[in-house]
């Protein structure tokens, strides 16, 4: 039998790749446009250097922390994505995978997989959404989170329906059924592997929205989600301050770029925010989070919790976040490439290579815990830090 671990995440890309139809791989990699953002995210890792020590490192190092109250055994999330419909299990594979390392799930409300599911998988979720729909569908999806037991809020605002790729995008159906399996017979019988993973366990992919059902309704296609996200008009920030007082507990901000829009998140009560380009696939040329965050971190990391998501590939990665000013950061196609490469055992192969990379970061900067990282840790080239949205919250727009 072959050997399953990988010891990276661009190993587990590799075998995700070889694994999945090349539409699956391709919706995986995602992106938008020239792919400048998506390839900045990383690049600016890269472009951080570490500053080791050569004496006094410690025997050992403290890794936990908490976001928005709740324990994790290292600061990692899982970030929310959309129908992980790349192995039979999906999001409730991803969320047993999460709970056996101690780390948050992050469910997306266009989860192929149920929150009642996901939350009996693993007792710490955040279950996100986007303003789509009626006041009264975005209410009555809240409750049903809650009493499934989720313990805090995503909001996902920063999306404009962006599309075209120059590498071009992935033809995926709006529904797996007879009549659409013929048709992808042909590309879908090149990967052996990943068509028996399904096969022995009688399920087909799913790509339906369990979670935007509506009581007494039907469960929507992701292109009916998507279409309905597409048709309701965009939030205020009324709006998003009436979203977090009709959640009524911990309540994340998901895709803050600009230090204006930070302070108006601090101002309408938020717990805390995620500076974030939705991981390259929204506007591309956005910069780099991590290019980001430093100025964001400053201005509010005193009043909220400041996470980061997009582009963070190992653990010296999520090291370079901390030393910036993040409690935390969100991870979201490394551990889809774990699925992908081997279920739930490749997830928690992939939140592995996390915790010793940074577990390595800690040690070699000779520090005890992570909540001694700090900007000395670095080298940061000059120009390497961007502000965007520096003018005072009244500067502002209002809506």
């Amino acid at each position: 039998m072959s050997n399953t671990w990988f010891e990276t995440v661009a190993e587990a890309q590799r075998r995700a790749k070889k694994r999945l139809p090349g539409m699956v791989y391709g919706a995986l990699v995602a992106g938008s446009e020239r792919g400048r953002t998506i390839s900045d995210n990383t690049k600016a890792f890269a472009d951080l250097g570490f500053a080791p020590r050569v004496v006094g490192h410690h025997a050992e190092r403290d890794l936990a922390t908490t976001i928005m109250g709740v324990e994790s055994s290292f600061p990692v999330l899982i970030s929310p994505t959309g129908v992980q419909a790349v192995d039979p299990e999906g999001e409730v594979a991803v969320a047993r995978a999460a709970a056996n390392r101690g780390v948050i799930m992050g469910l997306s409300s266009f989860a192929s997989r149920s929150v009642e599911d996901v939350c009996a998988a693993n007792p710490n979720v955040f279950y996100q959404m986007y303003w789509t729909g009626s006041r009264e569908a975005m209410t009555q999806r809240m409750e049903r989170a809650k009493k499934a037991g989720a313990k805090a809020l995503i909001a996902t605002l920063d999306w404009s329906f962006s599309n075209g790729r120059d590498w071009g995008s992935p033809a995926i159906p709006e529904k797996v059924d007879l009549k659409t399996m013929v048709k992808l017979a042909p590309k879908v019988a090149t990967r052996p592997g990943w068509l028996w993973r399904f096969g022995r366990t009688g399920k087909i992919p799913d790509l339906t929205a369990p979670n935007l059902q509506p009581p007494g309704g039907e469960a929507p296609t992701f292109f009916g989600a998507y279409y309905e996200w597409m048709q309701t008009p965009p939030p205020t920030w009324e709006d998003v301050k009436w979203l977090r007082e009709e959640w009524g507990g911990p309540f994340l901000l998901k895709g803050v770029t600009r230090v204006d829009d930070a302070k108006r998140a601090v101002d309408i009560g938020v717990t805390a925010l995620s500076v974030s380009n939705h991981g390259g696939n929204n506007l591309d040329t956005t910069p780099a989070t991590i290019r980001l965050l430093p100025a964001i971190a400053e201005a509010v990391g005193d009043q909220v919790e400041v996470l980061l998501d997009g582009g963070v590939r190992r653990g010296g990665d999520v090291a370079k976040a901390l030393a910036l000013g993040a409690r935390a950061v969100l991870i979201g196609r490394a551990y889809l490439w774990g699925l992908a490469a081997n279920g739930q055992a490749g997830v928690e192969n992939v939140l592995d290579i996390m915790r010793g990379g940074l577990d390595s970061a800690v040690l070699g900067l000779g520090h005890s815990s992570v909540r001694d990282l700090s900007p000395a840790d670095l080298h940061i080239p000059r120009d390497f830090k961007v502000t965007l949205g520096g003018g005072a919250v009244e500067d502002a727009p209002a809506s």
